[in-house]
């Protein structure tokens, strides 16, 4: 297995790709439209996606709007709405972040009991600002994980390398999938967010688990330094997730589950109290690649987190591609949720993201 690596501010942030190598390299989101995303949410059935919504369908105390945004980030919206709604931030509902960089179709779900007469008036006042897709009311607050995907249209532009190579490349993907490694969006720039995870005190992380039943719905939704605690410590667990993964494609064992797994097909742990669930030859192997690292690993001795298991492979499900008059890439395909597009393109393609400066290098 590869050797770890970490000094402080110098975590290992690049992992291995399926092929050995990437083979070309290419830009992504040179401008927003280059980048499509579109939630799929299956409990709204019937909800065409037109220009405008016209009508509220179904019934429920929760008003939930699908808007259509560009350059603005998912909490930003969510906040918007809150402020146009009258609402308070705890009281809006999404199913999962998404790219502000980018045309995205998003469900949000707001806290609205008694207020149905009120729905056309505040679709308007949302319509000044994003297009407003769809709109339904709902019995529940939608939360993370409740849609069932994302479907992605992706453009590429200024790619290196023959067109064969690069459809045979495509053609593998399709088949195999590819390493479903955490995007590196999760670790900060340079691994800042490790950097803080290492300075936690896990039982703040327990303390605010403990209050989270009991903390009632202020206006601010909680702690904006809790809200960080634990994007701090998801970083923390998702890095020691890419590290195993990172070995198992690195010996080609990343399609096949290893004697002690839990599941049966091959997963990785997600670092909890107690470690891993996974016992035998897998179990070992997690635990010493944990290892490497103690003074990451010893976040977890006080957590209460429970392990978990995320599938060490992803799969671009109905990917299909065509090239543009402009010598574009433009590629097509749903992943589901929790899974990054760039870490799918990246198994193939160097990316240099034109929306992020000079520090634009995006790696699996």
């Amino acid at each position: 297995m590869n050797g770890s690596r970490v000094d402080e501010k110098n975590w290992r942030l690049d992992w291995p790709v399926s092929g050995g190598a990437r083979v070309a390299s290419a830009q992504l989101k040179t401008t927003p439209q280059d980048f499509r995303v579109s939630e799929v949410l299956e409990a709204f059935p019937g909800q065409p996606e037109t220009s405008s919504a016209t009508t509220v369908t179904g019934g429920g105390e929760h008003l939930c709007l699908c808007i259509e945004k560009t350059g603005d980030n998912t909490e930003f919206v969510a906040g918007a709405l809150a402020n146009l709604a009258g609402c308070r931030s705890f009281d809006v509902g999404f199913c999962g972040l998404k790219d502000r960089h980018a045309v995205t179709s998003q469900w949000f779900s707001l806290y609205r009991p008694g207020m149905m007469a009120d729905d056309v008036s505040l679709i308007d006042r949302v319509s000044e600002r994003w297009p407003v897709k769809s709109a339904h009311r709902s019995v529940r607050k939608l939360r993370r994980g409740d849609h069932q995907g994302n479907h992605f249209v992706i453009t590429l532009r200024q790619i290196t390398t023959e067109r064969k190579v690069i459809e045979s490349a495509l053609e593998r993907l399709k088949v195999q999938g590819a390493p479903n490694y955490f995007g590196p969006q999760r670790f900060g720039f340079a691994g800042g967010n490790l950097d803080k995870a290492l300075h936690l005190d896990p039982s703040i992380l327990n303390r605010r688990g403990r209050q989270g039943k009991h903390r009632g719905r202020g206006k601010s939704g909680g702690s904006r330094d809790g809200q960080k605690n634990v994007l701090y410590f998801s970083a923390a667990r998702s890095w020691f997730f890419n590290e195993v993964l990172a070995s198992r494609v690195a010996d080609g064992s990343w399609q096949t589950p290893l004697p002690g797994e839990p599941d049966e097909h091959a997963t990785g742990p997600l670092w909890g109290d107690g470690g891993t669930s996974a016992s035998g030859e897998a179990g070992r192997r997690e635990c010493d690649i944990v290892a490497l690292t103690p003074e990451l690993a010893s976040l977890f001795l006080a957590t209460r987190m429970k392990p978990e298991r995320r599938p060490l492979r992803t799969i671009a499900k109905g990917l299909s591609w065509s090239w543009l008059d402009d010598g574009g890439l433009e590629l097509n395909f749903f992943l589901n949720p929790g899974q990054y597009a760039t870490t799918v393109l990246s198994d193939i393609f160097e990316l240099e993201d034109m929306s992020l400066g000079q520090h634009n290098k995006q790696h699996g």
